[in-house]
């Protein structure tokens, strides 16, 4: 644990007494910067505007505080010192060394109640949706009937109970090896409005089963929205624990960044594994979407077993509107939703140059913008940077490929999941690194992304507890621990990012940060130092400023 030093601590010299003089000079500033202010607006930056001047010394033996912050020290929460200043913040990484009495990696039991089947003969089970659009008027509802195909109808309305349209859908089933799924029904619904509750029933009879679900506000670069972050869930009880915080939240949307059931991790990859997945998520999934991405465990690919098909169960389970953003795959796809252009790459698909998703990929950045939907999100499996030995570097290849379109598009985060533990970087790129020359480190861009590895739901293969010893400068935080995300996009220029862990089956808010807006954050403070140049001793200002507050670098 670190606690701060006493104001009388002298073993350090005058660098203390320095520290604090420099902090009585800033104090007696504040006057200008509200001038300043007025002048220069925020810049995009990336972090919680919040600085820590600390005095701060090692306690040997002592607890890491649950809360991963440092103890003591003067925290000052001034969002107006933000247009002009910038901690170093690479100097001042966070790596939390919190253990817990985590619940055993294994998944639940096949007859515990989080997987239990549906009342009735035939009735509808496994029932999720996503969105059935590029801009958010449609959804596509899935489910599964065991005993036989029955109907694909959707019947629907915007009075509980009362329905009064009517969608048909498709039937599928598939076998892996000596599996043989039940009936699969994709159903698309569309030409919603906006902002609206609709009721949905499914199945016959007695049997029927009914549910709803909120379209979203339509595309605007003010809608504010909820979207949470989850990856490499599986089935275990971190994995319950995971998905009922989730629901605490209050988000809207769930962005899976993939590794779904750990099927695969069974016997013939059991497909019984990837039915109890599906009942185990709906209590979500069929209430708000779940926007797919694929990972390793979900590909399935086992020649030994005759199966030399990649993602066959996720294919006919998991559907995407990949049509509708001109991609010739479902694996990669995008979608816009309230202020969001989100885009879903597939780690495990070629992507290299002149490959179809690489094509894809560069036509859909051109097709972005951000007048409408500010935020760009940008969803994968694999991080493009990780400093836990799990999966070391197994991003390189798609970061060489892909980096320097995210710098130039202004990428505000990359979500990835694979490690098994939470990761947040600061804004950094490697652009110019090539095996003969440039630099080959990682460093600050604030035109990159931020890069967030969510890897953490709680599937059965346990925690990715190696960090490497020496946190990289380009990490400001991690932690081994189950949890997900929340990101709430406020308007245009700003968004709320959090980090809950799993503490002992406890939510704990965790990492929390403002984000500002990439785009929108750039062009303010242009057109604002365009309009203010009118104004005398703004340059004089803003080197008054500059001068002063180095100190708290």
């Amino acid at each position: 644990m670190w606690q701060s030093l006493p104001p009388s601590h002298t073993n350090s010299g005058d660098k203390w007494a320095n520290k604090r003089n420099n902090f009585a000079q800033i104090s007696k500033s504040i006057h200008l910067l509200f001038i300043v202010y007025r002048i220069v607006p925020p810049p995009d930056i990336s972090s919680s505007y919040i600085f820590f001047l600390r005095y701060l010394k090692p306690v040997e033996g002592g607890d890491v505080d649950r809360s991963c912050r440092p103890a003591g020290g003067l925290v000052l929460s001034l969002p107006f010192l933000s247009p002009l200043v910038r901690a170093r913040r690479s100097k001042s990484p966070t790596i939390c060394s919190f253990t817990r009495s985590e619940w055993p990696s294994t998944d639940i039991p096949l007859e515990n109640e989080a997987f239990v089947v549906p009342e009735g003969y035939n009735a509808p089970q496994q029932v999720h949706i996503t969105q059935g659009d590029y801009d958010g008027r449609a959804v596509i509802i899935s489910w599964v009937t065991e005993s036989e195909p029955g109907t694909s109808e959707v019947w629907y309305g915007t009075v509980e109970h009362e329905f009064e349209q009517k969608a048909e859908g498709k039937i599928a089933n598939y076998t892996f090896y000596n599996y043989k799924s039940g009936y699969i029904h994709h159903c698309l619904v569309d030409g919603l409005e906006y902002n609206t509750k609709y009721y949905y029933r499914i199945g016959a009879g007695a049997a029927a089963r009914e549910f709803w679900f909120q379209t979203p506000p339509e595309v605007d670069p003010d809608a504010p929205y909820i979207f949470g972050i989850i990856g490499d869930l599986g089935q275990t009880f971190n994995s319950l624990s995971t998905l009922e915080h989730y629901m605490q939240t209050g988000g809207q949307t769930v962005l899976f960044v993939g590794d779904l059931s750990y099927a695969d991790r069974y016997e013939y990859n059991d497909g019984v594994r990837w039915d109890s997945w599906g009942r185990l998520i709906e209590k979500i999934a069929a209430y708000q979407p779940w926007i797919w991405t694929t990972g390793n465990h979900d590909i399935d690919f086992r020649p030994d077993l005759g199966e030399v098909s990649t993602f066959k169960p996720y294919m006919h389970r998991f559907t995407t509107p990949y049509v509708a953003s001109k991609s010739s795959s479902p694996l990669w796809y995008a979608v816009r939703r309230a202020s969001a252009h989100i885009i879903v790459l597939s780690s495990y698909s070629p992507f290299v140059k002149y490959t179809p998703q690489w094509h894809w990929l560069r036509g859909e950045l051109k097709r972005v913008n951000r007048e409408k939907t500010p935020w760009l999100i940008v969803l994968m499996h694999v991080p493009l940077y990780n400093s836990n030995e799990a999966h070391y570097m197994e991003g390189e290849a798609m970061r060489a490929v892909f980096e320097s379109w995210f710098v130039h598009y202004k990428v505000d985060i990359v979500f990835a999941g694979h490690v098994h533990a939470y990761e947040r970087s600061y804004r950094v790129s490697n652009i110019n690194y090539n095996i003969t020359s440039g630099n080959h480190y990682p460093v600050p861009d604030k035109s990159a992304p931020v890069y967030i590895t969510v890897g953490d739901g709680g599937n059965q293969e346990g925690l990715a507890v190696r960090f490497s010893k020496l946190q990289p400068d380009y990490s400001a935080y991690r932690e081994a621990s189950y949890g997900h995300s929340t990101l709430e996009l406020k308007n245009r220029t700003h968004a709320l990012y959090h980090w809950n862990r799993n503490d002992d089956g406890k939510h704990v808010p965790t990492d929390h940060v403002t984000f500002h807006n990439q785009y929108w954050a750039s062009n303010t403070r242009r057109r604002s130092l365009k309009k203010h140049r009118k104004f005398p001793g703004h340059a004089s200002l803003i080197a008054k400023y500059e001068e002063l507050f180095p100190v708290l670098a």
